[in-house]
């Protein structure tokens, strides 16, 4: 156990800005960090966990964790299935000593500053990192995934368009180059964030 001071590190950028491999990396190489386990209605696909992938709840389920305000942020995802963040599953890791990461969009990372007025534990350890990409590179990036036709990524770059928008509201902001240049970066704003949790 490491006696860093835990902390929340909540991610956010445009399709294609490499949160999600920012996530992954931080959890396999720094110790005592996890990402945050979210929720969802969708069914498990094949090897995926309850609980260590997601909490998979039904959609009665998930209407009555809404009704208890027990959702930090959550979304209707292509209208069919909910996904969303429950409070516990980031305040019973913080209090354990656990530190955290969470990929979300610019909507759910307004929810968790909202929430944190809810929740002290949650406002003291948060910090927020946008991933700034250019316009070339992120258009350049979604090719080279080849999962999206031309109309798709004009769309998802008009949707970058307007989170990039955001990008002013966020504690710190990556300039996306390479993987690990990224990562080399984010590891810096860590430090910083648990130099200022140290100091609260």
């Amino acid at each position: 156990m490491t006696t860093e001071p835990p902390v929340l590190l909540v991610l956010a950028g445009p399709a294609g800005s490499g949160k999600s491999t920012l996530c992954d990396r931080l959890v396999k190489e720094i110790p005592d960090f996890a990402r945050v386990v979210t929720t969802t209605t969708r069914a498990p696909r094949p090897g995926e966990v309850d609980g260590v992938h997601y909490h998979f709840l039904t959609p009665e389920q998930f209407d009555e964790k809404l009704a208890a305000n027990a959702f930090l942020e959550w979304a209707w995802v292509h209208g069919k299935r909910r996904y969303g963040t429950l409070a516990e599953s980031v305040l019973e890791p913080l209090r354990r000593g656990e530190s955290l990461v969470i990929s979300v969009d610019v909507q759910g990372v307004e929810s968790f500053r909202k929430a944190s007025a809810a929740y002290p534990l949650i406002a003291q350890r948060m910090t927020t990192v946008f991933i700034v990409v250019d316009h070339e590179r992120l258009v350049a990036r979604m090719r080279a995934r080849a999962q999206d036709n031309e109309d798709e990524i004009a769309g998802r770059m008009r949707t970058a368009e307007r989170e990039l928008r955001e990008a002013h509201k966020f504690d710190f902001r990556i300039e996306s180059r390479t993987r690990d240049e990224d990562f080399a970066a984010l590891l810096g704003i860590l430090k910083k964030a648990r130099a200022r949790v140290a100091r609260s």
